[in-house]
């Protein structure tokens, strides 16, 4: 079950509402956001590229600017070595053309996802030392690659990390923390205890996209905010938008701007590839937005990570020839469907074992599934902790032991958490709410068992925290209102759309809708007996079964026949605009209800 509450964050909304020109309900939403400040709420409603945040304020940064400058000069050789998700692709393609832009003799290096692992290895340094590589720039890893990185500075290379990831630490006697860095010769992570950037939670493309401002303006000797106006500065900018949304980053603060501005960037694409893949995946690009990317855009550029090499992604983005960009937009498509089924199947076999075996009671789940292809880890992990609202692991067998990976709910910290057994693994690193780990396959079950042992969350921690953001009856929704909720885009993770909820809605009646019969739509009536358009998008099996546990089968009969008449519930809503054949209405998307 979930857990209701309506947010009472106090303001003065009328004095906001008319400040901006908004409506006292929206201002009351802002406050909700914890945006309290009166600079805070100008540059959530008005905020530019003007106020993204000075890249020389993240430690390093001028050091590994000069480094990279430096080595240009030189024409010595680079090598950027990626990750093969959303955030490491993008990151990639950033200081490729970032670097190449200065006239650098760069390439670059995606680690495979099943033959190399995430981040950095050995192998991977000795490739980069056997083609004569003078420098390694890390996007989106490095940042715990200790020994790793202490390997190319036996070999005489240098490097320079850009991460975002968390420093990993020690827990001394004391219980203090002692941070560990990678010894390279400039580390440039937002994380870093010591960092005086001003907003920490940036992906790796962001990071990058800060490097490539920063060393161009360092070159050009020209001030850096020139630069995010360029031709360069603004193509770069989409793929750390992109990325963004791709990593799930809270859409808060700076994420906020670099989104919204980038969002209309993507619209009218200065990268061929990025125009082909939204040509070929069907999207009208005036259309776009977080969603697109985040379940549509970026799962391709996922998919060929998952299921082949990143570097095909990587190479789309590159591509200078439309015919060639196109065919390798549709084959990214393609293997994002094939993602799909393969997932779908992943996730139902997941859900049998945590029934038929008895996981169902363990506060952390830990699912082994040896025979799903490894890629899918995190994809189905997230879907069996969306299904139980609890912190999960999904584990496969990789080619050398057992792989897996995280996905979190917010009252666990998943990197932590795995920090206080890390003895149990070969490899892990990660975030809060996401990790990736390699174990041996003997300790699968221990790990089951220890992280659980460890385990401090309550039952309340795993209820569905479902906040309102104003309780308000669906009689007060009309278009221009709806209309004005668009200020508040772009929604996402840290800023989700709002959330609006009424008592006693009366179900009168029902339709099942779709390709797949997985779309409710229903008219409603509130206590005045005024109707209602509702329409739900969620799980219809399980909605089904709770009006059938609190109103019997027949009642569930009745509202698709048309002739319900003792459904009652209360709703969580967000009111939209259906638009068909030139008519336009109003329709609520029914998103929780009780």
């Amino acid at each position: 079950m979930s857990k209701w509450t309506v947010m009472m964050k106090k303001a003065d909304f009328g004095q906001i509402a008319e400040q901006y020109k908004i409506s006292p309900v929206l201002a009351r939403i802002i406050r909700n956001r914890d945006i309290i400040e009166e600079e805070d709420i100008r540059k959530f409603m008005q905020g530019g590229l003007e106020d993204i945040y000075d890249p020389f304020l993240l430690k390093d940064m001028d050091k590994g600017v000069q480094i990279l400058a430096n080595k240009i000069a030189e024409k010595k050789k680079i090598r950027i070595i990626g990750d093969y998700d959303i955030d490491g692709v993008c990151a990639t393609f950033v200081l490729y053309k970032g670097l190449t832009s200065c006239g650098a003799d760069v390439d670059t290096a995606i680690p495979h996802r099943m033959k190399d692992g995430y981040g950095l290895n050995e192998h991977l340094i000795q490739e980069a030392y056997e083609a004569d590589i003078d420098t390694i720039l890390t996007c989106d890893n490095g940042i715990a690659a200790m020994s790793q990185i202490a390997y190319a500075k036996e070999l005489g290379m240098t490097v320079v990390v850009t991460d975002h990831h968390e420093v990993p630490y020690e827990e001394q006697a004391d219980g203090i923390r002692k941070y560990l860095l990678p010894p390279a010769d400039a580390v440039i992570d937002p994380k870093q205890t010591d960092c005086r950037y001003p907003f920490a939670e940036i992906c790796g493309a962001v990071v990058a996209y800060k490097f490539v401002l920063a060393l161009h303006s360092y070159i050009q000797q020209k001030n850096w905010q020139e630069m995010v106006h360029t031709e360069l500065g603004l193509e770069l900018l989409e793929f750390a938008a992109f990325a963004t949304i791709g990593d799930v980053m809270e859409l808060k603060d700076e994420n906020r701007i670099l989104v919204k501005q980038g969002l209309q960037l993507i619209k009218n694409s200065r990268n061929l590839g990025m125009r082909c893949l939204i040509e070929v995946s069907g999207v009208q690009p005036e259309n776009i937005k977080p969603y697109t990317i985040g379940f549509v855009l970026g799962p391709c550029l996922n998919a060929t990570g998952r299921l082949d090499t990143a570097d095909n992604a990587l190479d789309l983005f590159k591509e200078q020839d439309k015919a060639k960009a196109m065919m390798l937009a549709a084959s990214l498509k393609s293997m994002n469907d094939s993602r799909k089924e393969l997932t779908a199947e992943g996730v139902d076999e997941a859900v049998a074992q945590i029934e038929e075996k008895g996981y169902i009671k363990d506060k952390v789940l830990v699912i082994y599934l040896p025979e799903v292809h490894e890629s899918l880890a995190g994809i189905i992990a997230g879907r069996i902790r969306e299904k139980y609202c609890k912190p999960t692991f999904v584990l496969t067998r990789g080619e050398e032991g057992v792989k897996g990976s995280g996905r979190s709910i917010d009252a666990f910290h998943m990197y932590e958490e795995m920090t206080k057994c890390k003895e149990l693994f070969t490899k892990y690193g990660g975030h809060k709410l996401a990790a990736g780990l390699s174990l041996e396959e003997k300790n699968v079950d221990l790990f089951r068992e220890t992280i659980n042992t460890n385990c401090q969350l309550t039952e309340e921690d795993f209820e569905e925290k479902v906040q309102i953001d104003v309780p308000m009856p669906m009689d007060y929704v009309t278009v221009p209102f709806v209309e004005e909720l668009d200020l508040l885009e772009p929604f996402g993770n840290g800023n989700p759309k709002p959330l609006f909820a009424q008592k006693e809605v009366r179900f009168l009646k029902g339709r099942i809708l779709g390709q797949n019969r997985n779309v409710g739509k229903y008219v409603v009536a509130d206590e005045q007996g005024k109707n209602f358009d509702v329409v739900y998008f969620g799980d219809l099996d399980q909605f089904h079964a709770y009006l059938t546990q609190k109103f019997g089968q027949e009642s569930v009969s009745e509202l698709y026949q048309g002739m319900a008449k003792d459904i009652v519930l209360s709703i969580a809503y967000y009111p939209d605009i259906n638009e068909y054949r030139g008519i336009v209405s109003l329709q609520m998307i029914l998103k929780f209800y009780q």
